[in-house]
Order: structure tokens, then sequence, then C-alpha cells
């Protein structure tokens, strides 16, 4: 091959590699949360993204925030709601969707003891616990220790009954800080299975979650999927 050739050769490869490079999806090699608009300002966050609204599985990670970057802890398989995932601001109660956004996590509970090492605030289930998910109830969305008469059984949980599910648990602080009825109540972070709107996991992974989460460190949980007007990386 003659020199200019040769030159010109070797200046086409570095600009295909080059444009290769380009190429490639924005910021596909940075960590999830560094995608993401907003993790709640701590240094632990817990990601939960399905693929698709019309998704009923996906992932949980949970990531720390080291040295200035943002550090995979751990991962597990999820489930959703039965209906899979909507916007957080326009859910309706009983659609059987899991909402999407960024949540704080108020506090731990479970039927059984909190697994050792667990630091976070953990609320042990007993025959008298309920969640109210009664719209008519000044105790909406609440834990409440005795019922109150204002809530009706038939509109609440009564937690100590779903042995599987809330053997450890999270709340996820969807419609909690200011509930508005009709939106949703009892939505959590909890063991295995198909969901009514929560986040399922493992166990095992729900174990190490709770270990892991530490109350001063800020720990918030995204939910949303891998694109789309529910996209994780808008929250």
């Amino acid at each position: 091959m003659r020199p200019r050739a040769a030159a010109l050769a070797s200046a086409a490869a570095l600009l295909l590699a080059a444009t290769a490079t380009l190429g490639a999806a924005p910021g596909a090699s940075r960590p999830l949360p560094d995608r993401m608009a907003d993790t709640g300002g701590g240094t632990q966050l817990i990601t939960a993204q399905a693929a698709r609204t019309g998704s009923t599985t996906g992932t949980v990670t949970w990531w720390d925030r080291r040295g200035g970057r943002w550090v995979k802890s751990g991962t597990a398989a999820a489930r959703f709601g039965a209906n899979g995932l909507t916007e957080g601001g326009s859910r309706k109660q009983g659609s059987n969707t899991t909402p999407t956004g960024l949540f704080r996590l108020p506090y731990a509970f479970g039927i059984k003891s909190a697994p050792s090492g667990t630091d976070y605030p953990y609320r042990r289930v007993t025959k008298n616990s309920w969640w109210c998910q009664d719209n008519d109830s000044r105790s909406y969305n609440r834990w409440t220790q005795p019922r109150p008469a204002h809530c009706r059984a038939a509109e609440s949980e009564h937690l100590i009954t779903y042995d599987a599910q809330y053997a450890h648990a999270l709340v996820i602080g969807f419609n909690y800080d200011r509930p508005v009825r009709g939106r949703g109540a009892g939505i959590f972070l909890h063991v295995g299975g198909a969901t009514a709107g929560c986040v399922s996991v493992p166990g095992d992974a729900m174990r190490r979650i709770l270990r892991w989460a530490e109350q001063g460190r800020r720990p918030h949980m995204a939910i949303g999927t891998a694109s789309g007007a529910t996209a994780i990386t808008r929250y």
C-alpha cells in the first residue's frame, strides 16, 4: 500500500473508532443514580426498575455513596403490582399498580424480629397492628394499633395475617406525608411474591437491605421504568 493510502486508511480507522465511541448511549457506563434527576440528598439509595409500565418483574438494587461515587451494594429480582407500574401522582387506589417516583423510607417493620445488625427504626407487628386504607378515616395510610373505630377493618390490612410478605418490610413513603384520599395506601418494600402495588424481593434480599440501611444516611427509594414518561432517571 502506498504511504498516502496507508495514512488515509489509518485515519479512517481512527475516525470509525471515535464514531463508535460517540455513538454509545449517553451515560451508559455511569451508575444509575448518577443518571437520575434526584436521589433524595442522602448517601444511600434503593432503585426498583422495570422494563416498562406493563411489567410485573424487574430489579431492585441498593447503592452507597462513597468517595463522591455511587457504588452498587446489592441487587435482587423484584416483583411489582399485578397491573404493572403507573405515575405516582396520578395513581388510583385499588388499581393494583406500583407507583413510580422518588420516596423516603419512614421506618421498617415486621412480624419477625429485626434481622441481627439492623440499624433502621423497626416496629414489631402484633395481633393489634393494622394499616388503615379507609379513605374516610383520620388514620388513612397510617399504622394503627389498635385499629380505631373510624377505620373500617374491611378497608384495612391486618398486618399479622400476611405472615410471609410482612416477615420483614420497609414503609415506602408514597402518599404518606400529606395523604391524598383515593391515591393509595400501604405501599411497602416487602418479602416475595405478587403484589397489589408494593415492591417485593426474596426474603434473603429483604434481610440484607434492612441490615444495610442506616437512618443517618437518609436512604430513599426510586421506582420507575427503563425509559419513557415514568423513566427512573426522571425522578
